[in-house]
């Protein structure tokens, strides 16, 4: 089982490195002001790892309700493309196979140790061609290790496509440990009503690993 979410912190990477941002938690109550721990959290729901609702990118476009009826597993697969340097193209994503509903999951550079944190705003990306070749192959979603799916693309293609489509943005994966194979993924939403995005957690499991699990409960 590999976690594949970010961990909320206020050091931690955000889009393009903006300080603006950031998560922030402050300590609303603590022992010597009452008789408990608290701690306040304010945050986009667009940190950290998190789902796109079309409302994000579409003036017209559905809520995060949209998917609060979703299940939360999906067959995943998960593509090495880290010898990709600047976007991922259709090109790019024609050598694998990739099938009808399979939630494609895309590892790249971006993962490697230190790469977002000195090029934050460099980050590598899925280019419009990329996700149209996506879209042709009816997947259920796209997940990529950054805390955006495209950067510096006029009017959003990237997005505004796969979105009106209905496929499923998932950003802000933490891949570097993972080898590129086929897995179930987890995909569990927090429930904010109204939402042009969701926070979530994320887990890959092998194929048989679910099983053995609940086999040792």
């Amino acid at each position: 089982m590999y976690d594949i979410s970010m961990t909320i912190a206020k050091d931690m990477l955000v889009y393009k490195g903006k300080d603006e941002i950031r998560p922030r938690l402050e300590v609303y109550r603590d022992f010597k002001t009452g008789d408990a721990h608290e701690t306040k959290l304010e945050m986009n729901v667009h940190t950290g790892t998190h789902i796109d609702a079309p409302l994000h990118m579409l003036e017209d476009g559905q809520t995060g309700n949209l998917f609060f009826d979703e299940k939360p597993f999906y067959k995943a697969k998960l593509l090495d493309l880290t010898d990709v340097k600047k976007s991922i193209s259709a090109s790019d994503l024609q050598k694998f196979k990739i099938n009808k509903n399979d939630f494609i999951i895309l590892k790249t550079i971006n993962s490697k140790p230190g790469f977002l944190e000195e090029t934050p705003a460099e980050f590598i990306y899925l280019d419009q061609s990329g996700a149209e070749y996506l879209i042709e192959q009816q997947i259920k979603g796209v997940g990529i290790d950054t805390n955006g799916i495209e950067r510096n693309q006029s009017e959003h293609p990237t997005h505004k496509n796969l979105l009106k489509n209905k496929i499923i943005i998932l950003e802000g994966l933490r891949l570097n440990q993972v080898p590129a194979d086929s897995y179930f993924l987890l995909l569990s939403l927090l429930k904010i009503a109204n939402s042009d995005g969701l926070p979530a957690r994320a887990y890959l499991f092998a194929a048989g690993e679910i099983e053995s699990i609940l086999a040792q409960l």
